[in-house]
């Protein structure tokens, strides 16, 4: 563990640049003139939007057809696109036989507390190891591999063209109880889920307001909430914002409108994967 190696495979901890120029590189990525005019852009859309009660599941969609569906700000499920994928068959212990080797960075101790600051503790290890050790957690809150690049499971994923322009796929591996906390991302989100389930809880963008959020960065916000234990003495404005949850099963893809906020939560041993858009939202077809 720690090797020169594995250092050389992982991303740095921090990020040292200016908060302004990361801030101009990220709107140029997207094509808009500045992140925070779409942060606005898509919480001005989003109080036009109804109320939904549950998260509607399709069938296959071509790219036209989930633009189509995307540009309405909703988020919705999407069957008969990861049940297909190589990686889908592969099996716990064949991840571990054929890819044990690969470096890996777990989140550890009181990750959901530190989740949104600049740094957090984490812990380097081989997959294996990782492995190991989620057999058997000994925490509460078992070590979490979030939001990695593993390049090795790249091949078997098959993308669906539904952006022009995507970032490079993220893996998120663990047992029951990993979690992620209430968050957004100012970024068209496809989330596919390989093996095991998760509960995800969504709240539209404009309900920021009630959510006592606070920025990680340009594109990131993250809240103190929890929808599964509400704490309305500490959270009194929470009460009116409308959450909705929906449980993903091995081969669903959810689509996650940009600025939608979402809490993760695994409900067994789990491996998903998420592709963010980088480009002006779907639902903003006017541009920023």
């Amino acid at each position: 563990m720690g090797s020169e190696a594995t250092a050389k495979r992982l991303p740095p901890r921090l990020d040292l640049q200016p908060a302004a120029v990361r801030e101009q590189k990220a709107a140029q990525v997207r094509g808009v003139s500045s992140i925070q005019a779409m942060r606005e852009a898509i919480r001005a859309a989003s109080r036009a939007l109804p109320v939904i009660t549950a998260v509607p599941r399709l069938g296959r969609l071509d790219a036209t057809a989930f633009r189509a569906r995307a540009a309405e700000g909703l988020p919705f499920l999407i069957s008969g696109v990861v049940r297909r994928w190589p990686l889908c068959a592969l099996t716990p212990s064949q991840l571990r036989e054929r890819y044990g080797q690969v470096p890996v960075r777990a989140r550890v101790g009181d990750y959901v507390a530190t989740a949104f600051a600049p740094d957090r503790a984490m812990r380097d290890m081989l997959l294996r190891e990782y492995l190991d050790i989620s057999e058997s957690p000994a925490d509460d809150l078992p070590p979490y591999v979030g939001n990695l690049e593993l390049r090795e499971l790249n091949g078997m994923c098959h993308w669906p063209g539904y952006f022009d322009k995507m970032g490079p796929p993220r893996f998120w591996l663990g047992p029951a109880r990993t979690v992620t906390p209430l968050h957004c991302d100012y970024d068209d989100n496809i989330f596919a889920q390989i093996w095991g389930s998760k509960r995800i809880f969504l709240a539209p963008p404009h309900h920021d307001e009630y959510l006592y959020t606070r920025e990680a960065n340009p594109v990131l916000f993250g809240s103190p909430f929890d929808p599964e234990a509400p704490d309305f003495d500490a959270f009194p404005l929470a009460r009116q914002a409308a959450v909705v949850d929906v449980v993903v099963q091995p081969g669903d893809m959810l689509y996650v409108p940009a600025g939608w906020y979402h809490q993760v939560r695994a409900l067994s041993f789990s491996l998903s994967s998420n592709r963010w858009a980088r480009a002006v939202p779907l639902a903003l077809p006017g541009g920023v």
